[in-house]
């Protein structure tokens, strides 16, 4: 079978592997598509510490049930169910997985990342990490999982309907904040660079889209927030800039939740740590119930599923595609490799 494999940094290649065996307890998945998420292209760039190399990447996935394997409880799948998968893993004993939270397990492997993963025609996954989505078409469900991390986020924050959030990032992780934080009864603030981003943010639920490189960036946030600031921000981009933004702009007693990965340190001006008491919280992956909240919010038909794809390609495209992506960053969302 085809599979998408990245052998060393800028090196992609498309090998022919064995159909996976069902084991007990599995289910056989004939992969439709896979999106290439941020941390694959970093994986192809050699600046993902946390990838094993080579390997086979993807874990955005839209797939149909081709098998069910023995030890599969009766019932919960049938030949032809449109599914995704939760593409993490959690050992039960950590403290993470102690305190239910399994989405941060200290020893999880991510498919595509620290373990293979799905850019090929055909795996094999524990019958725990199907998710079933059948009402959704299986382009849809691969972008259940990059959603999920932006709806997890929110959760984390503990967004209710009288709190004003501000997503700065309107990549597909904050998009997928957006439009829980909206989905939650919130106003919602949109903060990128890319107007057209901005735009599409405004159609999934955000009030406002404010460009944070222009001058009046402060006075219209204050303006908006009544001159308090928002009581949530969500850093979704990852960067000395936006972290520090997300630290200055943020109510006093408020909430900043961190998404991204910033490859530079940061200096911050700790003192607003304390002058705001404020809540500042780490947020991973995404939990079963960030999963199933996406699948409600996709079967309402609202999402506007083709503005979040930039690209289909073939698997033969990928090595091409990444190498687009990389010198293209602000014109590209999301890409899906099809099989």
């Amino acid at each position: 079978m085809k599979t998408i494999l990245i052998e060393e940094k800028e090196k992609v290649s498309v090998t022919d592997t064995p159909k996976p065996e069902l084991k007990p307890g599995e289910v056989l998945l004939k992969i439709g598509y896979v999106g290439f998420c941020g941390s694959d292209l970093n994986t192809y760039l050699g600046k993902n510490a946390m990838a094993i190399s080579p390997v086979v990447p993807g874990h955005e996935i839209g797939a149909i049930v081709e098998g069910i394997g023995p030890e599969v409880p009766a019932g919960l799948f049938h030949k032809g169910m449109h599914v995704t998968v939760n593409p993490y893993t959690a050992c039960g004993k950590c403290p993470s997985c102690r305190r239910r939270r399994p989405n941060t397990c200290r020893d999880n492997q991510t498919l595509g990342v620290q373990r293979h993963g799905a850019m090929q025609e055909y795996i094999a996954v524990p019958w725990e990490k199907v998710v079933e989505a059948d009402g959704l078409s299986v382009k849809e469900c691969a972008l259940i999982e990059p959603m999920s991390v932006g709806f997890h986020a929110v959760a984390r924050g503990e967004v209710t309907d009288i709190d004003t959030v501000m997503v700065i990032g309107c990549g597909m992780i904050g998009v997928g904040a957006i439009v829980r934080a909206a989905l939650r009864g919130a106003k919602v603030i949109a903060v990128d660079l890319d107007e057209k981003k901005l735009e599409l943010a405004k159609h999934l639920g955000a009030s406002y889209g404010l460009d944070s490189s222009k001058e009046d960036f402060h006075d219209k946030l204050m303006e908006i927030t009544g001159g308090d600031g928002p009581d949530v921000v969500i850093e979704a981009v990852g960067s000395p800039f936006t972290y520090n933004l997300a630290v200055n702009e943020v109510s006093f007693a408020g909430r900043v939740v961190c998404i991204g990965y910033s490859p530079a340190p940061v200096t911050f001006q700790t003192k607003l740590f304390v002058q705001k008491e404020l809540d500042i919280r780490g947020s991973r992956n995404a939990l079963p119930e960030d999963f199933k909240a996406v699948k409600e919010y996709m079967k309402r038909g609202t999402c506007p599923v083709d503005s979040l794809i930039s690209a289909v390609v073939q698997p033969e495209q990928a090595a091409d595609i990444l190498a687009y992506w990389d010198t293209h960053r602000p014109d590209i969302f999301r890409i899906l490799v099809e099989f």
